[in-house]
């Protein structure tokens, strides 16, 4: 299997909580997992392991073959702007930049020259359907094209993986529906593997198999806790 992301044995503890009881994932090559699971089941503390925000207490995640979770916080944190692109449910765009300087900001943090880094940015705004909206701040934005530049700003950067937190938690059903679609198109066509975490089955339903997760552990398929 061309796997690009695998986690072995995932542990996370908060206090006397298990939030991952020993999780194992692998991700293949332009795949799209979705992650679903109640609320407190684990599944944003699995996805913050595998991008490497957060260190598991036991377990290994590995990217193209190398272990990350062992890396040092200064290298996870290159990683996660050059090999790992971020939507999250708000977007978390900077409300002073305009939209193509929110795209650029992860080529910028990598030294790239700001007209350079602005120039590629610009690239993703056409296909995106965001024409004529390279100039506008996020204030300015309706809350569909806010999230279409935060999958700009993921992919700038030609990531490997790229991870979805409610990406369409904070829209209304048909805005949703159109922001998934274009997220799963524009990764897939990018040959970028897709991680969801999602409650929504219409969200799951663009992804290419679903994982579900309950007590910090995955439900094995065909299995109802």
């Amino acid at each position: 299997m061309n796997d690009v992301l695998v986690g072995r044995g995932l542990a996370k503890r908060f206090g006397q909580t298990v939030a991952l009881g020993g999780v194992d994932i692998a991700v293949r090559a332009g795949e799209a997992v979705a992650i679903m699971g109640p609320s407190g089941s684990g599944k944003s503390t699995l996805l913050h392991c595998l991008a490497g925000i957060m260190k598991p207490d036991a377990g290994e995640v590995h990217l193209l073959g190398g272990r990350i979770d062992a890396m040092s916080e200064r290298r996870r944190s290159a990683l996660r702007r050059t090999r790992f692109g971020f939507v999250f449910q708000f977007g978390q765009l900077l409300p002073e930049l305009p939209a193509e300087e929110n795209v650029a900001l992860p080529l910028m943090l990598d030294g790239v020259p700001r007209a350079q880094a602005v120039r590629r940015a610009r690239e993703w705004f056409a296909p995106l359907g965001l024409q004529t909206m390279e100039g506008r701040r996020p204030g300015e934005l309706s809350g569909g094209q806010a999230q279409r530049v935060a999958i700009a700003r993921a992919l700038v950067s030609r990531p490997a993986v790229v991870f979805a937190d409610e990406p369409t938690g904070a829209l209304d059903q048909r805005t949703g529906h159109d922001t998934m679609r274009l997220l799963a198109e524009a990764t897939k066509h990018n040959e970028a593997s897709l991680i969801v975490v999602t409650h929504d089955p219409d969200v799951a339903a663009w992804c290419d198999r679903t994982v579900e997760v309950r007590d910090g552990l995955i439900v094995p398929s065909g299995v109802r806790a």
